[in-house]
Protein backbone atom coordinates (compact mmCIF):
# COMPACT_ATOMS: atom_id res chain seq x y z
CA UNK A 1 0.00 0.00 0.00
CA UNK A 2 1.46 3.24 -0.93
CA UNK A 3 2.07 6.01 1.54
CA UNK A 4 -0.76 8.35 -0.28
CA UNK A 5 -3.17 5.22 -0.36
CA UNK A 6 -2.92 4.75 3.52
CA UNK A 7 -3.31 8.29 4.45
CA UNK A 8 -6.48 8.59 2.44
CA UNK A 9 -7.57 5.90 4.29
CA UNK A 10 -6.77 7.07 7.57
CA UNK A 11 -8.19 10.27 6.54
CA UNK A 12 -11.58 8.58 5.69
CA UNK A 13 -11.30 6.50 8.78
CA UNK A 14 -11.05 9.41 11.13
CA UNK A 15 -14.53 11.35 8.79
CA UNK A 16 -16.32 8.40 10.37
CA UNK A 17 -17.09 6.57 6.65
CA UNK A 18 -18.69 3.17 6.50
CA UNK A 19 -15.60 0.81 5.00
CA UNK A 20 -18.12 0.04 1.88
CA UNK A 21 -17.40 3.92 1.28
CA UNK A 22 -14.09 4.09 2.03
CA UNK A 23 -13.35 1.54 -0.73
CA UNK A 24 -15.51 3.71 -3.09
CA UNK A 25 -13.94 6.33 -2.87
CA UNK A 26 -9.94 4.75 -2.82
CA UNK A 27 -11.32 3.09 -5.90
CA UNK A 28 -12.09 6.39 -7.69
CA UNK A 29 -8.93 8.00 -6.61
CA UNK A 30 -7.32 4.80 -8.17
CA UNK A 31 -9.08 4.90 -11.50
CA UNK A 32 -7.99 8.59 -12.06
CA UNK A 33 -4.77 7.50 -11.21
CA UNK A 34 -5.04 5.08 -13.96
CA UNK A 35 -6.44 7.48 -16.50
CA UNK A 36 -3.51 9.73 -16.53
CA UNK A 37 -1.04 6.76 -15.45
CA UNK A 38 -0.08 8.87 -12.55
CA UNK A 39 0.28 9.69 -9.13
CA UNK A 40 -3.14 11.46 -8.59
CA UNK A 41 -0.83 13.96 -6.49
CA UNK A 42 1.07 15.12 -9.51
CA UNK A 43 -2.56 16.29 -11.21
CA UNK A 44 -3.41 19.50 -11.80
CA UNK A 45 -6.79 20.88 -11.67
CA UNK A 46 -7.19 21.10 -15.20
CA UNK A 47 -6.70 17.34 -15.62
CA UNK A 48 -8.69 16.41 -12.96
CA UNK A 49 -11.72 18.41 -14.88
CA UNK A 50 -11.18 17.15 -18.11
CA UNK A 51 -11.42 13.33 -16.31
CA UNK A 52 -14.95 14.40 -15.38
CA UNK A 53 -15.75 15.57 -19.04
CA UNK A 54 -14.69 12.34 -19.98
CA UNK A 55 -16.65 10.38 -17.43
CA UNK A 56 -19.70 12.46 -18.76
CA UNK A 57 -19.17 12.78 -22.46
CA UNK A 58 -17.24 9.93 -23.45
CA UNK A 59 -17.85 7.22 -20.73
CA UNK A 60 -21.54 8.28 -20.22
CA UNK A 61 -21.13 7.45 -16.78
CA UNK A 62 -24.62 7.26 -14.54
CA UNK A 63 -25.61 9.92 -12.05
CA UNK A 64 -24.85 7.26 -9.51
CA UNK A 65 -21.25 6.90 -10.97
CA UNK A 66 -19.86 10.38 -11.23
CA UNK A 67 -21.64 11.20 -7.72
CA UNK A 68 -19.12 8.33 -6.15
CA UNK A 69 -16.16 9.57 -8.46
CA UNK A 70 -16.94 12.80 -7.55
CA UNK A 71 -17.42 12.83 -3.71
CA UNK A 72 -13.97 10.10 -3.80
CA UNK A 73 -11.28 12.35 -5.52
CA UNK A 74 -13.20 15.99 -3.57
CA UNK A 75 -12.32 13.99 -0.14
CA UNK A 76 -9.26 12.89 -1.54
CA UNK A 77 -7.64 16.39 -3.05
CA UNK A 78 -9.45 18.58 -0.24
CA UNK A 79 -8.87 16.61 3.17
CA UNK A 80 -5.78 14.08 2.13
CA UNK A 81 -4.10 16.85 -0.08
CA UNK A 82 -5.69 20.24 1.24
CA UNK A 83 -6.12 21.77 -2.02
CA UNK A 84 -8.91 23.92 -2.04
CA UNK A 85 -10.40 22.94 -6.09
CA UNK A 86 -13.24 25.17 -7.86
CA UNK A 87 -13.98 21.83 -10.29
CA UNK A 88 -15.49 20.16 -7.44
CA UNK A 89 -18.08 23.13 -7.14
CA UNK A 90 -18.49 22.61 -10.89
CA UNK A 91 -19.60 19.38 -11.20
CA UNK A 92 -23.12 18.25 -11.04
CA UNK A 93 -24.49 15.32 -12.21
CA UNK A 94 -27.17 15.23 -14.22
CA UNK A 95 -29.98 14.23 -12.26
CA UNK A 96 -32.60 11.40 -13.73
CA UNK A 97 -35.73 10.82 -12.20
CA UNK A 98 -36.45 7.34 -12.40
CA UNK A 99 -39.58 5.34 -10.51
CA UNK A 100 -38.20 1.74 -9.79
CA UNK A 101 -39.24 -1.58 -10.95
CA UNK A 102 -42.28 -3.09 -9.07
CA UNK A 103 -43.05 -6.70 -8.78
CA UNK A 104 -46.98 -7.86 -8.46
CA UNK A 105 -47.65 -10.22 -4.99
CA UNK A 106 -47.72 -12.73 -7.55
CA UNK A 107 -45.10 -12.42 -9.47
CA UNK A 108 -42.84 -12.29 -5.85
CA UNK A 109 -44.41 -15.10 -5.08
CA UNK A 110 -43.64 -16.62 -8.49
CA UNK A 111 -39.73 -15.95 -8.38
CA UNK A 112 -39.26 -17.02 -4.76
CA UNK A 113 -41.26 -20.26 -5.37
CA UNK A 114 -38.48 -20.99 -8.09
CA UNK A 115 -35.57 -21.08 -6.25
CA UNK A 116 -34.87 -24.41 -5.02
CA UNK A 117 -31.65 -23.35 -2.46
CA UNK A 118 -33.35 -23.21 1.30
CA UNK A 119 -31.00 -20.47 2.06
CA UNK A 120 -31.31 -18.17 -1.05
CA UNK A 121 -35.04 -18.83 -0.85
CA UNK A 122 -35.14 -17.65 2.77
CA UNK A 123 -32.56 -14.53 2.15
CA UNK A 124 -35.13 -13.11 -0.47
CA UNK A 125 -37.83 -13.73 1.67
CA UNK A 126 -36.48 -11.85 4.42
CA UNK A 127 -35.74 -8.95 1.74
CA UNK A 128 -39.30 -8.78 0.89
CA UNK A 129 -41.35 -9.57 3.43
CA UNK A 130 -39.21 -7.17 5.91
CA UNK A 131 -37.83 -4.04 2.91
CA UNK A 132 -34.19 -5.30 3.62
CA UNK A 133 -31.76 -3.91 1.28
CA UNK A 134 -29.27 -7.12 0.31
CA UNK A 135 -26.74 -5.80 2.37
CA UNK A 136 -28.93 -5.50 5.69
CA UNK A 137 -30.35 -9.11 4.91
CA UNK A 138 -26.56 -10.39 3.97
CA UNK A 139 -25.52 -9.28 7.71
CA UNK A 140 -28.29 -10.92 9.99
CA UNK A 141 -27.37 -12.49 12.75
CA UNK A 142 -29.72 -15.49 14.56
CA UNK A 143 -29.62 -12.70 17.53
CA UNK A 144 -31.16 -10.43 15.48
CA UNK A 145 -34.90 -12.31 15.22
CA UNK A 146 -36.75 -11.52 17.86
CA UNK A 147 -39.56 -14.17 17.71
CA UNK A 148 -41.26 -13.10 21.30
CA UNK A 149 -41.97 -9.48 20.15
CA UNK A 150 -41.94 -10.51 16.15
CA UNK A 151 -39.30 -8.08 15.06
CA UNK A 152 -36.30 -7.91 13.15
CA UNK A 153 -33.50 -6.09 13.90
CA UNK A 154 -30.81 -4.42 11.65
CA UNK A 155 -28.01 -3.24 12.85
CA UNK A 156 -25.60 -0.38 11.35
CA UNK A 157 -27.46 -0.22 8.11
CA UNK A 158 -27.50 2.96 5.85
CA UNK A 159 -25.97 5.83 7.49
CA UNK A 160 -24.95 3.54 10.83
CA UNK A 161 -28.29 3.53 12.17
CA UNK A 162 -30.07 0.13 13.95
CA UNK A 163 -33.44 -0.44 13.32
CA UNK A 164 -36.33 -2.76 14.02
CA UNK A 165 -38.93 -3.61 11.57
CA UNK A 166 -42.15 -5.98 12.15
CA UNK A 167 -41.37 -9.70 11.49
CA UNK A 168 -45.17 -11.34 10.19
CA UNK A 169 -45.79 -14.70 11.55
CA UNK A 170 -45.54 -16.41 8.42
CA UNK A 171 -42.00 -15.36 8.04
CA UNK A 172 -41.16 -15.94 11.90
CA UNK A 173 -42.83 -19.77 10.67
CA UNK A 174 -40.75 -20.45 7.68
CA UNK A 175 -37.57 -18.94 9.55
CA UNK A 176 -37.67 -21.42 12.35
CA UNK A 177 -38.08 -24.17 9.99
CA UNK A 178 -35.12 -23.06 8.44
CA UNK A 179 -33.11 -22.69 11.31
CA UNK A 180 -34.13 -25.90 12.48
CA UNK A 181 -32.37 -27.25 9.29
CA UNK A 182 -29.37 -25.25 9.53
CA UNK A 183 -28.58 -24.74 12.88
CA UNK A 184 -26.72 -21.75 12.02
CA UNK A 185 -24.80 -20.36 15.23
CA UNK A 186 -23.29 -16.84 13.80
CA UNK A 187 -24.55 -15.27 10.88
CA UNK A 188 -28.23 -16.24 10.07
CA UNK A 189 -27.11 -16.92 6.04
CA UNK A 190 -23.62 -18.05 6.54
CA UNK A 191 -20.96 -17.75 3.80
CA UNK A 192 -17.04 -19.05 3.54
CA UNK A 193 -14.73 -18.71 6.03
CA UNK A 194 -16.94 -17.33 9.20
CA UNK A 195 -18.21 -14.82 6.85
CA UNK A 196 -22.20 -13.23 5.97
CA UNK A 197 -22.93 -14.85 2.91
CA UNK A 198 -21.57 -12.86 -0.53
CA UNK A 199 -24.34 -9.55 -1.53
CA UNK A 200 -23.16 -10.99 -5.02
CA UNK A 201 -24.42 -15.12 -4.75
CA UNK A 202 -27.96 -13.32 -3.00
CA UNK A 203 -28.24 -11.35 -6.68
CA UNK A 204 -27.12 -13.68 -8.92
CA UNK A 205 -29.56 -16.24 -7.32
CA UNK A 206 -32.36 -13.78 -7.73
CA UNK A 207 -31.41 -13.02 -11.83
CA UNK A 208 -32.00 -16.38 -12.26
CA UNK A 209 -34.94 -17.00 -10.49
CA UNK A 210 -36.27 -13.80 -12.66
CA UNK A 211 -35.12 -15.46 -15.84
CA UNK A 212 -36.49 -18.92 -14.68
CA UNK A 213 -39.97 -17.11 -14.08
CA UNK A 214 -40.63 -15.90 -17.50
CA UNK A 215 -41.10 -12.08 -15.80
CA UNK A 216 -40.53 -9.67 -18.35
CA UNK A 217 -39.74 -6.89 -15.87
CA UNK A 218 -35.83 -5.79 -15.56
CA UNK A 219 -35.93 -6.65 -11.83
CA UNK A 220 -33.24 -6.70 -9.45
CA UNK A 221 -33.19 -7.85 -5.41
CA UNK A 222 -33.80 -4.31 -4.83
CA UNK A 223 -37.19 -4.70 -6.14
CA UNK A 224 -37.93 -6.76 -3.62
CA UNK A 225 -37.85 -3.58 -1.23
CA UNK A 226 -39.83 -1.12 -3.55
CA UNK A 227 -42.69 -4.48 -3.77
CA UNK A 228 -42.77 -4.82 -0.58
CA UNK A 229 -43.07 -0.67 0.28
CA UNK A 230 -45.73 -0.31 -2.44
CA UNK A 231 -47.65 -3.05 -1.67
CA UNK A 232 -48.18 -1.99 1.94
CA UNK A 233 -48.85 1.57 0.78
CA UNK A 234 -51.55 0.20 -1.82
CA UNK A 235 -52.73 -1.77 1.57
CA UNK A 236 -53.16 1.74 3.28
CA UNK A 237 -50.35 1.62 5.85
CA UNK A 238 -49.63 5.08 6.70
CA UNK A 239 -46.23 6.83 5.39
CA UNK A 240 -44.24 7.64 7.85
CA UNK A 241 -44.44 3.69 9.27
CA UNK A 242 -43.50 3.05 5.94
CA UNK A 243 -40.48 5.30 5.91
CA UNK A 244 -39.89 3.51 9.85
CA UNK A 245 -39.64 0.25 8.37
CA UNK A 246 -37.57 1.06 5.75
CA UNK A 247 -35.22 3.37 7.51
CA UNK A 248 -35.40 6.74 4.76
CA UNK A 249 -34.19 9.45 6.36
CA UNK A 250 -36.50 11.49 5.08
CA UNK A 251 -40.18 11.10 3.87
CA UNK A 252 -39.22 12.94 0.36
CA UNK A 253 -37.52 9.56 -0.55
CA UNK A 254 -40.43 7.37 0.71
CA UNK A 255 -43.14 9.71 -0.98
CA UNK A 256 -41.49 8.10 -4.72
CA UNK A 257 -43.77 4.98 -4.05
CA UNK A 258 -46.97 7.15 -4.25
CA UNK A 259 -46.30 7.33 -7.68
CA UNK A 260 -45.83 4.02 -8.43
CA UNK A 261 -49.36 2.28 -7.90
CA UNK A 262 -52.96 2.66 -10.01
CA UNK A 263 -54.38 1.30 -7.13
CA UNK A 264 -53.54 4.30 -4.86
CA UNK A 265 -54.69 6.40 -7.81
CA UNK A 266 -57.76 4.39 -8.43
CA UNK A 267 -58.96 4.17 -4.29
CA UNK A 268 -58.37 8.03 -4.86
CA UNK A 269 -61.04 8.52 -7.64
CA UNK A 270 -63.26 6.47 -5.66
CA UNK A 271 -62.72 8.85 -2.67
CA UNK A 272 -63.15 11.61 -4.80
CA UNK A 273 -66.55 10.47 -6.47
CA UNK A 274 -68.05 9.15 -2.82
CA UNK A 275 -67.32 12.77 -1.59
CA UNK A 276 -68.74 14.44 -4.69
CA UNK A 277 -72.18 12.45 -4.84
CA UNK A 278 -75.10 14.05 -3.62
CA UNK A 279 -73.32 17.82 -4.03
CA UNK A 280 -76.11 20.24 -5.37
CA UNK A 281 -74.75 23.07 -7.58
Amino acid sequence: MTELRRRMLEDLQLAGFAPKTQKSYVDAVQRLARHYNRSPALLAEEEVRHFFLYLINERKSARSTITIYLCGIKFFYETTLKRAWNIFGLVRPRHVKKLPVVLSVNEVRTIIASIRKPVMQMALTIIYSCGLRVSEAARLRVEDIDGERHLLWVRDSKGGKDRSVPLSEPTLIHLRKFWRQTRTKEWLFPGREGEHINIATVQNAFKAALLESGINKKASVHSLRHSFATHLLECGVDIRIIQKILGHGSITTTCIYTHLTDKITDHLSKTLNDLMTGLSL
